[in-house]
């Protein structure tokens, strides 16, 4: 019976132990839902973005990403973000998808311009800039690679070349 109340009260600790670890990951995580003003955006790829992501001004939360749809004119990426009211976003202000890690995980952040005049409540961002995929980026260093390894081997071979023989052929790869 002695044992039965121990490992009640054990796991009981645990419990609470759970619960205190959860509030504090809740409250550090900012997951606060921003009340404010809508604004949309047009982007050429959104790639990795959501909603629910992140809107950020300097590494500050300033907004959420409410929605994504497809404008059916331009076919672009529409994207729908609520800014929080005490930010007043200048009208040149540009949007860029930026990634959060290696790993994958994008926010929108916003980099406010000079203009004195402020975007209005429903709104447009002008200027936006859609962040390459990591396959993107990849494919062209390999590229890059490959067009600088070729250069090379036409130098390194017509060095070495007698007069009136032919030029070695690169291996192929």
């Amino acid at each position: 019976m002695r044992r039965n109340v121990i490992e009640t009260v054990l796991g009981g600790v645990v419990l609470a132990v759970a619960a205190v670890f959860l509030a504090f990951a809740y409250k550090s995580a900012d997951l606060r839902k921003v009340q404010g003003y809508d604004v949309t955006a047009n982007f050429n790829s959104i790639t990795g973005l959501q909603s629910g992501a992140d809107v950020r001004i300097s590494g500050v939360k300033v907004g959420t990403v409410t929605g994504l749809t497809l404008d059916p004119t331009t076919y672009q990426a529409v994207v729908h973000l609520s800014v929080d009211n005490s930010v007043k976003l200048p009208k040149d202000t540009a949007a860029v998808i930026a990634s959060e890690s290696l790993l994958g995980g994008k926010f929108l952040s916003l980099e406010p311009g000079g203009d004195p005049d402020a975007i209005k409540p429903n709104g447009k961002i002008e200027f936006t800039q859609s962040t390459p995929g990591l396959e993107q980026l990849l494919g062209q260093v390999i590229f890059s690679l490959q067009s600088m390894s070729k250069s090379g081997d036409q130098a390194n071979g017509q060095q070495g070349q007698a007069p009136g023989q032919a030029p070695a052929q690169p291996p192929k790869l």
